[in-house]
């Protein structure tokens, strides 16, 4: 048994906000409520954990990381993965299916599902859409599912034919599964990574320019209105996209949408300071889109905020600006960048951060979790929410590919709870 004492307990499903006690008892929350105490007689082995001055929470939920298992180890692994994801306040994590190779078959599902049976916190993953990311061969939904596959995203790989699209949302329909997109028009795009304009011509390249996402947002919202599946927009940058969205939304289309933090926090310049660490896919934009992807997270139409948490090896970044891949780190430094950028700057409430980051992606998939109440799952994490820090290269993950090393951040972890056991301790 657990008793976390004194912690400001907030649960985004309900809207609790206030300073309580919370009583594990394996894998569940029994109690909470005021001045909670177990006899010890009964119970000597109760673990009491002090949380005063502290937020006690839902586990965080991300929906969009890639862990690299099979095939490119090398870069991360499910277990480093997981690791990562506990001392960022992870309990559950759904991984993207672009391994080598892909999750395609229930063979290669099976063996990635069984590799994350061994870990501590909830590892789920989805299957591609179409066979290896050829963008034509639709994958076999039914088996992929009865096999373990929680959705399916060809992420990485943007959909160019739209008839295709269209048939891969009527296969989700009639399975009502969740389908998530990676929108970014090969075609309308220079070198990935790096938005086009003014940065990317004083690095001497063609970027990747906002219309090159919102039109393909704009072209599957309205075949998720025709087919009304359930469609997710993954990692939006653009301004536009927003606006794209929130319109189809008010149509009736069942669309959701994510946005990662370093996308909220930091602009395309962290290009001509941070290099390819910076370099990113979809790329940082300007400060006008930051604005559009604040303001979408306050009136909901950005549902989800999730890291798109993609490591790769420092000789792999340490190339020039055309070669290097895209993409950064981002599970242990979430948190506290929506601390840092959406609440100390007062355009989110803490409350509202956390129910992008548990309840929301948990309903995505409709899992059960991301909540806090009696009987339900023990997934809690507890931080301090007004620690300030500097970001070390030090982290649990094989990759330390980000721009933020070096920056001061608000939020420290103290402890990852999940199924009742403690996974990550400060």
């Amino acid at each position: 048994m657990k008793l976390i004492k004194n912690g400001r307990v907030i649960d985004p499903k309900t809207k609790f906000d206030d300073v309580a006690d919370i009583l594990i008892d394996g894998a569940k929350i029994v109690k909470i409520g005021q001045d909670l105490a177990v006899d010890v007689a009964t119970a000597p082995e109760v673990e009491v954990i002090d949380a005063t001055g502290k937020v006690v929470a839902p586990g965080l939920i991300d929906v969009h990381v890639h862990f690299r298992e099979p095939g490119q180890t090398h870069k991360e692994d499910i277990h480093t993965g997981s690791l990562s994801a506990a001392r960022g306040g992870f309990t559950t994590v759904v991984m993207m299916a672009n391994t080598n190779p892909t999750v395609s078959d229930i063979s290669t599902l099976s063996e990635v599902l069984a590799s994350s049976s061994h870990e501590n916190i909830n590892v789920k993953t989805v299957a591609t859409i179409t066979d290896k990311f050829d963008g034509q061969t639709l994958t076999d939904f039914s088996g992929l599912l009865a096999a373990g596959a929680v959705g399916f995203s060809d992420d990485g790989i943007p959909f160019t034919d739209a008839g295709k699209v269209r048939l891969a949302m009527q296969e989700a329909a009639k399975y009502d599964v969740l389908l998530s997109l990676h929108e970014e028009d090969p075609q309308l795009t220079g070198v990935l990574g790096i938005n086009d304009g003014e940065i990317s011509h004083q690095c001497g390249v063609i970027g990747a320019p906002t219309v090159s996402e919102y039109s393909m947002v704009a072209r599957d919202a309205m075949l998720a209105l025709d087919t009304q599946a359930r469609v997710h927009f993954q990692h939006l940058s653009a301004g536009q996209s927003v606006d794209v969205v929130r319109f189809a939304k008010a149509l009736g289309a069942k669309i959701t949408a994510e946005v990662t933090p370093q996308h909220f926090s930091i602009t395309e310049s962290a290009i001509l300071s941070h290099g390819t660490n910076a370099k990113l896919n979809p790329p940082l934009r300007r400060e006008s889109d930051i604005t559009k992807l604040i303001a979408g997270l306050q009136d909901g139409t950005i549902d989800v905020i999730a890291t798109d948490h993609a490591p790769h090896t420092h000789d792999e970044k340490n190339q020039e600006i055309t070669k290097a891949p895209s993409g950064m780190t981002g599970l242990e430094t979430s948190l506290s960048l929506g601390l840092t950028h959406l609440v100390a700057q007062g355009h989110l409430t803490l409350m509202a951060l956390l129910e992008k980051m548990t309840i929301n992606p948990a309903q995505l998939y409709r899992f059960d979790t991301g909540y806090l109440a009696e009987n339900g799952p023990a997934d809690l994490v507890i931080f301090d929410a007004d620690n300030r820090y500097e970001v070390q290269d030090d982290f649990a993950s094989k990759a330390s590919n980000t721009p933020f090393i070096g920056e001061n951040l608000l939020g420290k972890i103290a402890y990852t709870i999940c199924d009742g056991e403690i996974v990550y301790k400060a």
